[in-house]
């Protein structure tokens, strides 16, 4: 027996002989399993607490010789955005200060894009045996109908960047998505006048499924709403997202020419802020999301006014970290841990981290 299980099999026997009970039931009070009355479990925390005991979770992990399988399910980097780098990077991060516990982490990553690849990889988590899973539901029904799957299997799940109502995850990690998109417009309001006229603009081939961008939507809407202010607000959903379609589709939208400021409502404002570099449109403010490479370089050259910013990467690392807490420490999680929203600007970036 090593030092460390000595250590902690003194402390155990300790705790039991100052409660008089036995070594099973101390373990039972440590491991919050059932069993134990109310009256011992309290004397038996009461006297962890006097000897400041704290178990050795190491070797009581690896004493017990069980991996842990946590299963990743979140899109991939694209062509189109590089955004889920950053919550795979958090996932990385996490996944390497808990290695030394028994736990690994498999990613499974699918395209945003394409339901076909969302299915495929979601099958290939169910086909084998996970103890949680890390979930991005991009898509709505279909990630309903994978989380009954886990809930039939006890398979504690947590949401990231997105939640899914109805559902009995264990904990959603993310933004309040109304009120990023309510906080985009009080931005708006500052920097046009009542007059002028708000473009929209949702870029995704799956919109109906990608509610989290309509949420923000709904959001920019109602703080003009409740403000009692009656802006004019038009709307472009562009489902094809290559440059030449979403130019396409811009210089349909712009064709007024008395759009003053365009909220982006995902991580693809630069390529908005691309098509109004290339056009020569230099009067039309431009509020978008997420602190990617592509987006700064647009927003330190002031071609981007606002980013808002919610956190991918702590996102994924706080993710792996709540299941991991789950699972060994059997702590209590919060149902809904907000992410900050920031605003960035090109006098900030510099100095934020996501």
């Amino acid at each position: 027996m090593t030092e460390n299980n000595d250590t902690e099999l003194v402390g155990v026997k300790e705790i039991a002989r100052r409660a008089n009970v036995s070594i099973a039931t101390v373990d039972r009070v440590l491991h919050n399993r059932t069993g134990v009355s109310l009256k011992t479990k309290d004397k038996i925390n009461a006297i962890i607490a006097e000897l400041d005991y704290r178990p050795n979770i190491m070797a009581r992990r690896l004493a017990s010789k069980k991996v842990l399988r946590i299963a990743v399910l979140i899109p991939s980097v694209s062509s189109e955005t590089d955004y889920w780098d950053a919550p795979l990077t958090g996932v990385s991060q996490a996944e390497a200060e808990i290695k030394a516990y028994g736990i690994t982490v498999e990613k499974f990553l699918f395209d945003q894009n394409d339901k076909a690849s969302f299915h495929a990889q979601a099958r290939n988590v169910l086909k084998d045996y996970y103890d949680g899973v890390l979930l991005a539901p991009m898509f709505v029904e279909e990630s309903k109908e994978f989380v009954e799957a886990c809930q039939k299997r006890d398979i504690p799940y947590i949401f990231i960047n997105s939640d899914v109502p109805g559902t009995n995850c264990l904990s959603y990690i993310g933004p309040d998505l109304y009120r990023s998109g309510y906080l985009g417009a009080h931005l708006a309001n500052y920097l046009i006048n009542n007059e002028d006229k708000i473009l929209i603009v949702n870029i995704s081939q799956e919109m109906d499924n990608h509610h989290h961008l309509l949420r923000k939507e709904e959001g920019f809407r109602a703080y003009f709403s409740e403000n009692g202010k009656s802006m004019s607000i038009a709307k472009a959903d562009i489902r094809r997202t290559d440059y030449p379609s979403v130019k396409k589709e811009l210089t349909l939208a712009l064709q007024a020419k008395d759009v003053r400021l365009i909220f982006v409502t995902n991580s693809r404002v630069s390529v908005v802020s691309r098509f109004l570099e290339e056009s020569g449109i230099r009067d039309i403010v431009l509020i978008g999301y997420d602190f990617i490479k592509e987006n700064i370089d647009y927003l330190k050259r002031q071609k981007i006014d606002f980013l808002i910013c919610q956190k991918p990467q702590e996102q994924g690392y706080r993710g792996i970290m709540f299941l991991y807490n789950h699972l060994v420490h059997s702590a209590s999680i919060d149902r809904t841990y907000y992410m900050p929203i920031d605003i960035i600007t090109c006098e900030n970036y510099q100095f934020y981290r996501n």
